[in-house]
């Protein structure tokens, strides 16, 4: 050693100033740099019954015997009346700063004097870093709260070889109770739901009719205060105290999880059949979409939750799902511009199921409105399934709204019809569309309208009143024919398209140019007529 220290001098000082560099944070063997890292290593070593080892967990001058034997009454204290709660225990090394500065409050125990906190504090032990250790202030009330943990225990009820016989690591007992006892208790849940049903029946006068006074979420809450309750009455060791704490609190989660996506289901029923009386339901979509996200957004609530209770930080989580739901947001652009077009046309009630209507090329009645589709049947009774996103930015007519049809028939009469005749049929077709209920009087209009190439036009106009379409052919039928027996009664007849042409040719007999016309009658559907005159 002297000769070490002796040579140290004798080192020419470097050319170089030295380079600072940040001194390392010890590393702790014993794993004393988190509050966590202490306890869980104290309640290791005092469960292998390591005394010695335990004793460096605690912050006292006691050396030897008496530090060993005052780690084994601190971990008979803590895995007697700690509470089951180390999950929340803090992994930094600077604590949750909750109970101040170098501070750390694992539990409170309840005493005969009153309520005992279990506190840890940061002590600097110089070469070995700074770490954590119970406080001397704790330490001080455990001999005297030891003489009290003698409470009744699992140790002192059950049989030996229940207590200590071990299965991978974990007592019979504890094997017992997981697979055997919660089944049980969950049957007599079951049974008990049994017997208030029939009660409740028969208070009700409808025996006949299943009741179900505790549905199974209600039975697995149950079961979670039996739990709670069994921790409450028995002394039983913190490992295990601990495991069934987290059971119990797992189930606790569940069953509220449970109850609330049954309620959600409740209401979108109950929103449904409202929906369904008023002739709503092309909003059932945007309420299928709705209770979804509700469940969705109920599931990840209860993860959370759990994560938390279990002492997992759900931050990083909840960052990589903002990222991710970027990323899915910017993959199914075409997905969500569909089902934005779904939600605004069922908003705007722009299309119903049942409507008739025309979207570009494609005429047909509207089946069904999905947030991502619509679903028209072709009057060739074909499917076309058209994204919502092309009916949003497409010019879209709908048929079935009209409250009046347009009645436009043209009718051509021959050359040969009067002045008389044309004002006869004109005046009886007024009175024929006047005398009819199903006409709109105001929109009422016959007019003789212009000489035609091969007829005298006559133009008829008028809304008609009509249920639908087809009672709109219907009436359009009826009139017509009508006006086909008003146009015989007056002595006329509807034009056939024809076309009269004039020739001339020249005489080679006399010399003389002499001018001959040749008229050719071409009726639509008949054979040509030709007339040569000298």
């Amino acid at each position: 050693m002297l000769v070490c220290v002796a040579a140290y001098p004798q080192h020419a000082p470097s050319s170089n100033p030295p380079v600072a560099m940040k001194p390392d944070v010890p590393v702790d063997v014993l794993g004393r740099t988190t509050p966590r890292g202490t306890v869980l290593g104290f309640l290791a070593a005092g469960q292998k019954r390591e005394h010695e080892i335990a004793a460096q967990y605690l912050n006292t001058r006691l050396r030897g015997k008496a530090a060993e034997n005052l780690a084994h009454q601190l971990f008979v204290v803590l895995d007697r009346r700690l509470p089951a709660h180390l999950n929340q225990l803090s992994e930094k090394p600077e604590g949750s700063l909750a109970g101040g500065l170098n501070r750390e409050l694992v539990g409170t125990i309840s005493t005969a004097n009153g309520n005992l906190d279990i506190t840890l504090e940061r002590v600097d032990r110089g070469k070995s870093g700074v770490i954590w250790l119970f406080s001397s202030k704790t330490l001080e009330s455990i001999p005297e709260v030891y003489e009290e943990a003698s409470a009744i225990s699992a140790q002192d009820v059950l049989p030996e070889f229940l207590v200590n016989t071990r299965l991978a690591g974990v007592v019979l007992f504890e094997w017992i109770a997981v697979f055997v006892g919660m089944p049980l208790l969950y049957m007599l849940t079951a049974l008990l739901n049994r017997l208030l049903s029939l009660l409740v029946g028969l208070l009700r006068q409808r025996a006949s009719r299943s009741v179900e006074v505790l549905p199974k979420p209600v039975r697995l809450l149950l079961l979670a205060a039996v739990i709670r309750w069994f921790l409450t009455r028995f002394s039983l060791p913190l490992a295990a105290r601990q495991f069934w704490s987290g059971v119990a609190a797992v189930i606790i989660i569940a069953a509220c999880l449970w109850l609330f996506l049954l309620a959600n289901s409740r209401v979108e029923k109950y929103i449904h059949r409202r929906l369904r009386d008023r002739d709503s339901l092309g909003t059932a979509s945007i309420l299928r979409l709705v209770h979804r996200v509700i469940d969705v957004s109920g599931i990840f609530a209860a993860v959370l939750v759990a994560l938390y209770h279990f002492g997992v930080n759900p931050t990083a989580a909840l960052a990589g799902l903002g990222v991710g739901g970027i990323a899915v947001a910017l993959a199914a652009q075409k997905t969500l511009e569909n089902v934005i077009a779904g939600i605004s046309l069922i908003l705007d009630r722009a299309v119903r199921a049942g409507d008739s209507l025309k979207v570009g090329d494609i005429s047909g009645t509207v089946e069904d409105i999905g947030l991502r589709s619509t679903r028209i049947r072709t009057l060739d009774r074909t499917v076309v399934i058209v994204p919502n996103g092309q009916i949003a930015n497409m010019n879209l007519e709908t048929l079935s709204p009209r409250d009046k049809f347009w009645f436009h028939p043209k009718v051509g009469l021959r050359y040969e019809t009067t002045p008389t005749q044309i004002r006869s049929v004109t005046n009886r077709v007024r009175e024929l569309l006047s005398a009819n209920s199903s006409i709109d009087d105001g929109s009422l209009q016959v007019r003789f309208v212009r000489f035609g190439a091969f007829s005298l036009d006559l133009e008829i106009g008028a809304y008609v009143f009509a249920r639908d379409w087809s009672h709109f052919l219907q009436i359009q039928e009826d009139l017509l024919l009508r006006v086909m027996e008003i146009v015989q009664q007056a002595g006329t007849q509807i034009a056939i398209p024809s076309q009269t042409m004039y020739l001339a040719a020249d005489s080679a007999s006399d010399g003389a140019n002499r001018a001959r016309a040749l008229a050719t009658n071409k009726e639509v559907g008949r054979e040509a007529t030709a007339t040569k005159s000298a």
